[in-house]
């Protein structure tokens, strides 16, 4: 037994001499220098307790960034669940071409968010953009879609429904085929609608797998840095810009790594309550669909 347990701990040391040196250490950094003003590191930094925080809260950036990532992260979440439960529901039923399709929809999920970002940069060029051509063609004026403060933002939520939709798909899918086809059949032997079928069984039966896909998106979305680097910059303005747009503008512009660590810590408190929350609602929906 003692010999088991010495093997175990041998295996997952490795792993755990890891988990230490790149999450353990930066966060405990990270949170210890929060409280000082520095421009690098503890050499010269001074002191200054929960300064940093009282600063945040009544710094209209940090305001104007957290707003963009609540509503982008909300934006992105709902669409991209919402479009992958349409899409599963699509596909769902085996069908001529099927082996084909469903390749086709996870396609952008796989592509690096650098190319991704380059091919709707183009799409979204004022004078050869496909979104301005397809909207000429229309008889409708071509519009600023990155240098617009009101569509600026919805233009990253659509880059980024294009490219991670596909995950949501891929968790829904799963989780229709999860369900036992004698569950299906029960209901049609009753006299179920489709509609009902679909309302009383299937979307029930689903919660978990959504709570899942949103779980994974929203944190996803709420650290959202590198379209918006890519795309936009943070503007124009503040209008795209998020909270980590937010750090990185403090921590390698600015060189206030003392108030990046505090913007950084309050991201990560805010992450693992959202967390939290979903994991919660995950486990009481599994515990009543048992």
């Amino acid at each position: 037994m003692r010999k088991s347990r010495f093997t175990s701990l041998l295996l997952l040391g490795p792993a755990a001499a890891l988990f230490a040196l790149l999450t353990i250490y930066p966060l405990g950094r990270g949170l210890i220098l929060s409280f000082f003003t520095t421009d690098y590191g503890f050499e010269g930094a001074n002191f200054v307790g929960v300064e940093n925080y009282q600063y945040l809260l009544s710094d209209s950036f940090f305001q104007t960034a957290t707003w963009n990532t609540i509503a982008f992260t909300l934006m992105a979440t709902v669409s991209e669940v919402a479009l992958g439960l349409m899409l599963a529901l699509m596909v769902y039923r085996r069908f001529p071409g099927r082996w084909l399709v469903i390749p086709t929809l996870v396609a952008p999920f796989v592509l690096s968010t650098m190319v991704v970002t380059a091919i709707w940069r183009a799409w979204f060029h004022y004078d050869f953009g496909f979104l301005n051509n397809l909207l000429r063609s229309l008889s409708l004026p071509p519009v600023e879609w990155l240098f617009d403060p009101d569509l600026a933002m919805i233009s990253l939520v659509l880059v980024d429904l294009w490219q991670t939709a596909p995950l949501t798909f891929l968790i829904l899918l799963a989780g229709l085929q999860s369900i036992q086809p004698e569950t299906y059949e029960a209901a049609r032997m009753d006299g179920a609608s489709p509609a009902q079928v679909l309302l009383t069984i299937t979307l029930p039966l689903l919660v978990p797998h959504m709570l899942l896909a949103a779980l994974l998106r929203s944190i996803d979305s709420f650290k959202i840095f590198d379209k918006v680097y890519a795309l936009t910059g943070g503007g124009p303005g503040q209008a795209t810009e998020t909270l980590s747009m937010y750090v990185y503008k403090l921590g390698f512009k600015f060189f206030d790594v003392g108030l990046a660590s505090t913007a950084a810590v309050v991201m990560i408190i805010v992450a693992g309550l959202l967390a939290a929350v979903y994991a919660i609602n995950i486990v009481k929906g599994r515990s009543r669909v048992a």
